[in-house]
């Protein structure tokens, strides 16, 4: 069975995929999964350190950030249904199956074109334009969230939003089981998704002294992207802080799985990950994401009480140290909102998938 998984981009489209593709290969010992991205995207680093093979695409934006990024975007359509045809010529899937992003569209296009049975996996309450355009000729949609059927009509299944299996597997392993927290010290995890977050880097550059003096033992790590890795590196070693600061974490689900709070975006991916392990968080949903849908998926976790939301245009450093150590001083209410976190979650996304695209095969 050869399945080809195309888009990526940033880890909120990957991960996904990724999670889809280690569920075919345990399951079917016939399983040959390749994937497709662009050379720029999170792909090009992580799909070769799962062993698995990755063609390129050509392939830009067509919505946001600059007319000359719109242009370039345009300018590499051609090229990206060219490189599209050969993938799919080349790898004779029996399946496809888009993930979201820039190479998502072309791969998915081309194969329902040819024939070839597809699927899109949408992650978001609302979907981003990709899929949108996309929604007409694709077989099947497995989306996360029960309003987001409509934009697929009969197409759509509600299956969760897949993660890999070292999420499921040290869901809790924090243990939150010390007397005296201020002694061991509580774990704190950072990132703004696989590119990191300036602005939550800049907070927490304000929010170090703050944190040192209200909580000496507090140990970070911090994934913040390429930009920012020496400023907050300086920062936290200038405060005193216990920190691990890198700029990208290849290991996120032990990382996860050893905190006891999280500070990051509200991308849906994220947010999966976040339930299946049963983390309290503070959320800083990203502004300009389409549709405002960050600050939507931060509130469906709010109102189950799994987590805090703090908008970016009200985020300082002292803000942020306030509400940090406010809930790491509250073992109680940690435990609350990890059990909320927990209950929202959707272990077997990755397995309900990959029942539908055998059914789509045939097999």
């Amino acid at each position: 069975m050869r399945v080809v998984i195309a888009g990526g981009g940033t880890g909120g489209h990957l991960y996904p995929g990724i999670a889809v593709a280690r569920e075919l290969l345990a399951r079917r010992s016939d399983a040959q999964v390749s994937f497709a991205g662009t050379a720029r995207g999170i792909e090009s680093r992580v799909v070769p350190r799962e062993g698995l093979p990755l063609d390129l695409i050509r392939s830009g934006g067509l919505k946001g950030k600059s007319l000359a990024d719109r242009a370039r975007g345009a300018s590499l359509l051609p090229l990206g249904l060219i490189d599209a045809w050969r993938i799919v010529s080349a790898r004779r899937p029996d399946v496809v199956i888009g993930v979201g992003g820039y190479s998502s569209g072309p791969v998915v296009l081309v194969a329902s074109l040819r024939g070839v049975p597809t699927m899109l996996l949408e992650q978001n309450a609302v979907p981003g334009l990709t899929n949108r355009l996309l929604a007409r000729v694709v077989r099947s949609a497995a989306v996360t969230f029960d309003s987001t059927a409509a934009f697929f009509g009969s197409k759509a299944f509600v299956s969760g939003n897949p993660v890999r299996p070292e999420f499921l597997a040290t869901a809790g392993s924090s243990q939150e089981s010390a007397i005296d927290d201020q002694a061991s010290g509580i774990r704190v995890l950072v990132f703004g998704g696989s590119q990191g977050a300036h602005a939550i880097n800049v907070a927490m550059v304000e929010a170090a002294a703050q944190l040192a003096a209200g909580r000496p033992h507090l140990r970070l790590t911090h994934q913040t992207g390429e930009r920012d890795v020496e400023m907050v590196r300086a920062a936290y070693g200038a405060a005193g802080l216990q920190a691990v600061v890198e700029p990208f974490l290849f290991d996120m689900g032990r990382q996860l799985g050893q905190a006891d709070v999280i500070v990051c975006r509200a991308g849906a991916t994220t947010l999966a990950e976040i339930t299946a392990g049963g983390k309290a968080a503070i959320l800083v949903p990203l502004p300009t994401a389409t549709d405002d849908h960050q600050r939507k998926n931060a509130e469906a976790l709010v109102a189950k009480g799994a987590a805090e939301v703090l908008l970016q245009q009200e985020m300082t450093g002292a803000v942020l140290a306030e509400r940090l150590l406010a809930l790491a001083a509250d073992r109680e209410r940690r435990m609350r909102m990890s059990a909320a976190a927990r209950s929202l979650a959707r272990p077997d996304a990755a397995r309900v998938i990959v029942d539908r695209a055998l059914e789509l095969v045939g097999r």
